[in-house]
């Protein structure tokens, strides 16, 4: 299945949807990250989504990248992460490098992408971000038609890169209850997020806390 996304100049792009595992394994961890992270005790795993995080997967193909995300449990590559939950990496969407926008997941289920705002943030990784496999034109277009999509749907303040999570260390969306838990991160870049900002100017998203 897929949904058609349409601008205001009424170009069509599609959204393919591609689930990962979400099994209740998957559930459950989710549960678990919700209440040992932030402190949220919920009936359900959904999300009242304030912000989209870009990312990109440091990882040149769109089937590793794929599969980096879809077990339920985080795989023994990772860790620096695997002592604080059990849970595996995820991401709402995947964006290929010739563009195509993939649905791996439900939009307002929590998936694990961002520390301290996983409650609260959409997720969109990006096939590539290294010297080899850089993001592409293609790519922008799609974060932007994404990204257009989501705040039509949803009541979205914040579009971040994932290097600027830290900035949100105080502000009322920040749940992590670990001040050790931090990890560096560049992506998608300071350029690629210009980018999107310049594009979705009229959007009127609120700036990203200085830090």
């Amino acid at each position: 299945m897929f949904l058609v996304l349409i601008s205001s100049c009424g170009i069509q792009k599609k959204i393919v949807d591609k689930p990962i595992i979400f099994n209740e394994e998957r559930e459950q961890l989710t549960f678990a990250y919700l209440s040992d992270r932030y402190g949220l005790e919920q009936a359900t795993i959904t999300i009242v989504p304030k912000m989209v995080v870009l990312h990109w997967t440091a990882i040149p193909t769109f089937e590793a990248s794929f599969d980096a995300f879809y077990q339920t449990k985080l795989p023994n590559w990772r860790p620096d992460i695997e002592n604080v939950s059990g849970l595996n990496v995820s991401s709402h969407f995947l964006i290929d490098q010739d563009g195509t926008i993939y649905r791996l997941m439900s939009e307002t289920n929590m998936a694990r992408h961002v520390i301290g705002l996983n409650h609260a943030a959409i997720g969109v990784e990006n096939v590539g971000g290294t010297a080899d496999t850089p993001l592409t034109k293609a790519q922008l277009k799609a974060n932007i038609k994404l990204v257009t999509y989501l705040k039509s749907k949803y009541d979205i303040d914040y579009v971040i890169g994932h290097y600027e999570y830290t900035n949100f260390e105080g502000h009322e969306l920040w749940l992590e209850k670990d001040d050790g838990y931090r990890t560096s991160k560049t992506d998608p870049g300071e350029d690629f997020m210009k980018k999107v900002r310049k594009a979705t100017k009229n959007l009127k998203f609120k700036t990203v806390p200085i830090k």
